[in-house]
C-alpha cells in the first residue's frame, strides 16, 4: 500500500485545508495526476500523486485541515481496487435483513476501536469533529453510506432531529414572548446562517489585525488633478494598444510615479527587522487584486526596469491569474511597496492598511469631477480629481517624509513628461 502525503509547500506554509478531491475511492490514477486541491494561506495548490495505482482510501474530507507530511490517501497497486477489498462487506446486507446499523459495526476495523477507545462506529474525521462540537454520540447517528461510514451530513441531520422539539417549545407557552432576547442563542435562530471562514479569509483577517498591532500606522492624504494623465491616455491609447497589444491604464502611471517617489524617499521602500532597518534597492511593487475569495497582492518584479507596456502586461497577467485562482507562491512572495485601487469600486476616500512587513501603501480612489482653482488668478475650473492616501509605519517614516512622498507622487502624475523622465 502506497501512502500519499501532503507535500512540502513553501518555507512559510506548514498546513492547508482540503478544498476538494478530484478522485474517489476505486479510481485508477497515473503518476503526476492531480488527486486533490489544497487551500493554503496564500494560494490553492494541486496535490499530485507520485505513483500510478488505484485509490484505496481517502483519509480526509473536504474542509479538513491537514499538515505537511500527513498521509491523506492510500494507493494500491494497479489491478486492485477498493471495491474489490470491500466486496465481502458489501455483500453482507444482501444475505440478511438486518438493519443498516449492524453492517456498519461489522465493517469497523478493530484498530479503530483501539485508536479511539470510545466508539467502534466508522466516521470521517470531519464527522467526528462535528460530533464533538455538538456533543453527539456517534453510535446514535443513523447513516446512509452502504459501507457504514458516518459523514458530516449524517451528524447534522441527527442534530436537527434531536433539537426539533426544542425549536417548537417556545411558541407554546404564553410567557415565551416575555423572555429576554439573550435567552435564545443566536446559532439556533433560523434567520442566521453560520459560514466557516475560508483559510485565505482567516489569513487576511489575521494579517490585517497584526498590521494594526505591530506598526505605528498613520495615513496622510492629498489629491491629484488627473487632467494631464487622462489627456495622454486619450491621445495615445489607440497607438499604444496597436503597438503593445495591451490597454494603457492608470496603474502604469501610478506605478511609475510611486517608483520615482521611492527613489527620493527610500525609507518607504524598507522594512524593520529587529532593531535594524532593511533598505531595499529594488522595486517589487505589489498590486492589490480583489477576488471572490478575498484580497490578494501579487507582485510586479523589478517594476522600475519595465516600460509602461511591460507594467500593464504584468498587472493584467497577474490579475487574470488571481481571478482564475492560479497564482503561484512566487507571484505573492516579497514585495517592497503596495498600491491598492479602491476607486474601481467607487471609493472616494479611505485609509489603506499596511501589507506588513512593508512600511508603505498607496491608496487610489475614484476620479470625480470637482471645481478647483487652477492658477494664480483664482480661475475656477471643473477638473477630474482623485484623492490619494499614503498609510505608513511611523516607526521609521517621519510625517515630513510621508507628506513629501505623496506630494512627489502628485507632481509626477500632474506632469506626465516629468514622469516619463523619472521612469
Amino acid at each position: 500500500m502506497i501512502e500519499i502525503k501532503v507535500p512540502e509547500l513553501a518555507e512559510s506554509i506548514t498546513e492547508g485545508t482540503i478544498a476538494e478531491w478530484t478522485v474517489k475511492t476505486g479510481d485508477a490514477i497515473e503518476k503526476g495526476e492531480t488527486i486533490a486541491e489544497l487551500e493554503t494561506d496564500k494560494v490553492n495548490v494541486e496535490i499530485k500523486s507520485d505513483f500510478s495505482g488505484v485509490i484505496q482510501e481517502l483519509l480526509a474530507e473536504p474542509g479538513d485541515n491537514v499538515v505537511v507530511g500527513q498521509v491523506i490517501a492510500k494507493l494500491g497497486e494497479e489491478g486492485t481496487s477498493a471495491a474489490t477489498e470491500a466486496a465481502p462487506k458489501a455483500e453482507a446486507p444482501k444475505t440478511e435483513e438486518a438493519p443498516k446499523a449492524e453492517p456498519a459495526k461489522e465493517a469497523t476495523p478493530a484498530a479503530e476501536e483501539k485508536r479511539t477507545g470510545k466508539s467502534r462506529t466508522v466516521a470521517s474525521p470531519a464527522a467526528r469533529k462535528k460530533a464533538r462540537e455538538l456533543g453527539i454520540d456517534l453510535d446514535e447517528v443513523s447513516f446512509r453510506d452502504p459501507m457504514g461510514r458516518v459523514r458530516v451530513e449524517d451528524v447534522e441531520a441527527h442534530n436537527q432531529a434531536k433539537n426539533a422539539p426544542k425549536a417548537e417549545a417556545p411558541s407554546k407557552p404564553a410567557a415565551a414572548p416575555s423572555k429576554p432576547a439573550a435567552a435564545t442563542p443566536v446559532q439556533d435562530d433560523a434567520r442566521v446562517e453560520r459560514i466557516k471562514m475560508s483559510r485565505r479569509r482567516q489569513t487576511i483577517a489575521k494579517r490585517l489585525v497584526e498590521a494594526q498591532h505591530t506598526a505605528a500606522m498613520l495615513t496622510t492624504f492629498n489629491e491629484v488633478d488627473m487632467t494631464a494623465v487622462m489627456d495622454v491616455r486619450n491621445r495615445r491609447k489607440d497607438a499604444f494598444f496597436k503597438k503593445n497589444g495591451v490597454k494603457l491604464g492608470f496603474m502604469s502611471f501610478f506605478t511609475k510615479a510611486v517608483i520615482g517617489a521611492l527613489k527620493s524617499f527610500p525609507l518607504l521602500n524598507a522594512e524593520i527587522q529587529g532593531d535594524e532597518i532593511l533598505l531595499k534597492k529594488f522595486y517589487d511593487i505589489g498590486v492589490a487584486v480583489s477576488t471572490e475569495e478575498g484580497l490578494v497582492v501579487p507582485v510586479v518584479r523589478d517594476a522600475d526596469k519595465l516600460s509602461f507596456a511591460g507594467i500593464e502586461k504584468e498587472i493584467g497577467d497577474l490579475g487574470k491569474k488571481a481571478r482564475d485562482n492560479s497564482l503561484g507562491l512566487k507571484d505573492l512572495q516579497g514585495g517592497t511597496f503596495t498600491i491598492t485601487n479602491g476607486g474601481i469600486f467607487g471609493s472616494l476616500y479611505s485609509t489603506p492598511i499596511l501589507n506588513t512587513p512593508q512600511v508603505g501603501i498607496l491608496g487610489m480612489h475614484t476620479i470625480q469631477r470637482r471645481p478647483v482653482v487652477v492658477d494664480d488668478n483664482d480661475t475656477v475650473e471643473v477638473r477630474p480629481m482623485m484623492y490619494i492616501a499614503l498609510s505608513y509605519d511611523h516607526r521609521i517614516v517621519d510625517g515630513k517624509d510621508a507628506v513629501q512622498f505623496l506630494v512627489r507622487v502628485k507632481q509626477l502624475l500632474e506632469d506626465p513628461e516629468d514622469l516619463l523622465l523619472e521612469g
